[in-house]
């Protein structure tokens, strides 16, 4: 048995998902050169594969419980073989270990399936960060033209049409409408008339 506090902390939360990746990456080469693969009967290797498609779906992602009357019931064994097989050098649970999950819950989970999660989550972020900044492309883009066909010169100004389209973002404006352009134009104006106000105060 290991004290709680001496568990290592799982790095994943509930907020962290995959909801919408309806596949897992597999290191085809490295498991087949694995020492479970090689070691374990047929039976436990299908369950120790089980095991990691439905960690994918626990809370949080990549985690089973450590019950092994709960993981039976998962992987639908009977509680008393699959204990037996977890006795096994290359069993079910062959590198699954204990660690606190938030809450302080203890959860089983696999070093090789938290890196390939790992990954994967940090792909995700990359394409939201992708798709956000194009999609920001875009919105300026629409915003600089909208605006050039009230002030040419203005639409000009790189400045002006960021600070107006974070003034609309921050206002909730959900469609550009003509009122809502000039809106923000009167705005920038009144930003830079009060800018300019405290320059001439501070050389005063």
């Amino acid at each position: 048995m290991v004290e709680a506090d001496e568990l290592p902390e799982y790095p994943l939360g509930a907020e962290d998902r995959l909801d919408s990746h309806y596949f897992m990456a597999w290191e085809r080469r490295r498991w087949l050169n694995s020492d479970m693969r090689l070691k374990g009967t047929p039976e436990c290797r299908a369950l120790y594969f089980d095991l990691i498609n439905i960690a994918y779906d626990q809370t949080p992602v990549g985690t089973v419980p450590q019950d092994l009357e709960t993981l039976a019931k998962l992987l639908m064994v009977d509680p008393g073989h699959f204990r037996a097989l977890c006795k096994l050098d290359y069993g079910p649970l062959h590198k699954w270990t204990p660690c606190i999950c938030e809450g302080g819950e203890v959860r089983l989970m696999h070093p090789m399936v938290l890196r390939t999660l790992t990954e994967a989550l940090s792909r995700k972020e990359d394409n939201r960060a992708k798709h956000e900044a194009a999609n920001a492309a875009k919105r300026l883009q629409r915003l600089r033209i909208t605006v050039a066909g009230y002030h040419a010169e203005l639409a000009k100004n790189d400045a002006a049409i960021r600070w107006m389209d974070e003034w609309l973002v921050q206002e909730g404006c959900e469609y550009r409408n003509a009122s809502w352009i000039e809106r923000a134009m009167r705005s920038w104006s009144t930003h830079m008339f009060d800018l300019g106000q405290a320059r001439n105060g501070s050389l005063r």
